[in-house]
């Protein structure tokens, strides 16, 4: 996975911390993907900012 940042989050499902790979190069990203831990589906929103640095939030699917 060349260009992606390694961001670390816990799972707001199960509380496990999880690595998510992150590709800088999209300001703005949401996705969904399954926790590496639990399996069950949790929602991914990426910003950048314009600094460089990575915000990562994290939600529960099944709740939306």
């Amino acid at each position: 996975m060349t260009g992606c940042e390694e961001v670390r989050v816990c799972c707001p499902c199960c509380g496990e911390q999880i690595d998510l790979f992150i590709d800088p190069g999209f300001e703005q990203q949401e996705y969904i993907e399954d926790c590496t831990v639990c399996c069950r589906p949790i929602t991914v929103c990426v910003a950048i900012a314009s600094s460089g640095d990575i915000e990562v939030c994290v939600r529960d699917e099944t709740k939306t």
